[in-house]
């Protein structure tokens, strides 16, 4: 990934920020048939290891996980906000005309080492994990105690667990950085204004950076 210095995202809580926010991770692999890529929503143990444990579950029908070696090498990308700019909302485009279109976004690389866990025990920690994350932001949580056990231990026969261990965390935010304040601001104002107000925030949160 091509990562310019001024785009670059070192804080450990922006970063780990950036994976709860939007857990669905794209797991990428190199396997003997060639490059394979899936989509699972992670949970984040940023306290276990020396870098954090990512944790997620898969089908058994999926036929990847049965690919997978003990300790193999793999990375998951995250995608944090990420929308289109136009350069008609920088206030500098009207006076010289010479800017041009962007794209920006939020991105986190992990890399680190992949395990396959099929005990009921670790499968179901994993999915209590996932489960107590998102239903903690419903009013009314559903909980696995909520569903008949027989049910539940039918329904968790059918997944395995995915155990990953991260060795790096790389993450880019491509935010107009290395554009004056003015032009950033007339973005930001330009970004809310079209509903974008994540992106808008996340500009705003890097404004005191220096250029």
């Amino acid at each position: 990934m091509h990562l310019p210095t001024h785009f670059v995202e070192q804080g450990p809580k922006e970063i780990h920020r950036i994976i709860r926010a939007y857990p669905l991770g794209m797991l990428l692999r190199v396997t003997p048939q060639g490059l394979d890529v899936d989509h699972f929503p992670f949970v984040l143990l940023p306290d276990e290891g020396a870098h954090g444990v990512l944790l997620a579950h898969a089908a058994r029908e999926n036929p990847s996980w049965r690919t997978i070696k003990a300790g193999e090498e793999a990375m998951v990308v995250f995608r944090g906000v990420q929308g289109y700019v136009t350069p008609n909302w920088y206030p500098g485009k009207h006076e010289t005309h010479r800017r041009v279109p962007t794209w920006n976004y939020e991105v986190v690389h992990a890399r680190g080492s992949l395990q396959v866990l099929e005990d009921e025990r670790s499968v179901r920690g994993v999915v209590s994990r996932l489960t107590r994350q998102h239903e903690a932001l419903h009013a009314q949580p559903w909980k696995m105690g909520d569903a008949p056990s027989d049910y539940i231990k039918h329904e968790l026969g059918l997944v395995v667990a995915l155990r990953f261990s991260i060795t790096e965390l790389i993450c880019k935010r491509k935010l107009s950085q290395h554009h004056d304040a003015r032009d950033r601001e007339g973005a930001i104002q330009g970004l809310e204004a079209s509903g974008a107000h994540g992106l808008a925030q996340a500009m705003r949160s890097t404004s005191h950076q220096k250029k």
